[in-house]
Order: structure tokens, then C-alpha cells, then sequence
């Protein structure tokens, strides 16, 4: 399970690479430009509140944005269908399975992602949509041959060639 995990992301960071990735059109994400302001409890609707009812005695302590991420998070809970809440669930308890080294090291990934630029996260999605409609014998494959590689190679697939060097006429 790890493993997968550590796959998939280092998949959606090989995808990042513009050589294996295609381009896609598309409104660049929005990148927060402001501190997030306080999110007052009254201001959460009650299916909001009832869902974050562990939190409403601490609410106000909490910064804000933390706040704003409660927030959302319970908006795009009550916006599920089941089927998409027990998903959810099940990748939860799969994340609190994992040590507490794997969880930072995949938040560490996850910060090096949010800081790419929006069209080269959008490359990477779009790579790792492919990936995942893949058959499960292709996906194999493309495991099998990451493995095999050698750091130099990875490199290479995530990063692209080194640029050629750059020679100045002595004048």
C-alpha cells in the first residue's frame, strides 16, 4: 500500500515533465493571494455545524485558517454521494495507517505540487487521470520500469534532460 502510494505520487511528479505530458487547456487554479480572514462559527450553515460540532468549543481559537479549511472540507463533504463519502473514509483510514514518516513525506510531495505552477499541476492531474484509466497491466508495466531505473533516469523523466551547456565567444 505504501508503496502505491509513493508511486502514484512520484507518477504525478514524472508528469510533470512536459516531454511526457500533454497539454491541456484549461482556467489556471486560483493561488491565495491574501491571509485567510476568521471564519465566524455563525456563518456555517447547520449542516456544516452539525458535521463540525467537535469543534464549535474551540472554533474561535482555532487559526483562521484552519478555520477556512474546516470550512470547505465540510462543504465538500455534504456535497458527496455516498458512494464518494466511503471513499473518502477508506483513503482516511488508509492515511492514518501509514507511519508518521510516510504521512510527512507525502505532505512534503504535496507542498512541492502546490508550489508548481498551475499549468504544470494541471499537466500532472491530467497525466495521473490517464495513468489511473490505464489498464491495470499498463500501470503495472509503467511501476516495473520506474523501479528499474536508475536515479539518473528518474531524474531524467522528472525533470527532463540537464540544458546543453552554454559556450561565450571571448570577445
Amino acid at each position: 500500500m505504501i508503496r502505491a502510494v509513493l508511486l502514484c505520487a512520484s507518477l504525478l511528479f514524472a508528469a510533470a515533465n512536459p516531454s511526457i505530458a500533454q497539454e491541456t487547456a484549461g482556467p489556471p487554479a486560483a493561488q491565495p493571494s491574501a491571509p485567510a480572514a476568521p471564519r465566524a462559527w455563525q456563518s456555517l450553515s447547520p449542516q456544516q455545524q452539525q458535521l463540525l460540532q467537535g469543534f464549535q468549543g474551540k472554533w474561535d481559537s482555532l487559526p483562521p485558517e484552519r478555520q477556512q479549511a474546516l470550512a470547505r472540507g465540510s462543504e465538500r463533504w455534504l456535497s458527496m454521494t455516498p458512494e464518494q463519502r466511503a471513499g473518502a473514509q477508506q483513503r482516511f483510514q488508509q492515511w492514518r495507517a501509514l507511519p508518521p514518516e510516510q504521512r510527512q513525506l507525502l505532505r512534503q510531495r504535496w507542498q512541492q505540487f502546490k508550489s508548481l505552477p498551475p499549468e504544470q499541476q494541471q499537466r500532472i492531474r491530467e497525466q495521473y487521470r490517464r495513468f489511473r484509466q490505464m489498464p491495470p497491466e499498463r500501470r503495472q508495466e509503467l511501476r516495473r520500469q520506474w523501479r528499474q531505473m536508475s536515479p539518473e533516469q528518474r531524474r531524467r523523466v522528472l525533470h527532463g534532460p540537464p540544458p546543453p551547456p552554454v559556450h561565450r565567444n571571448p570577445r
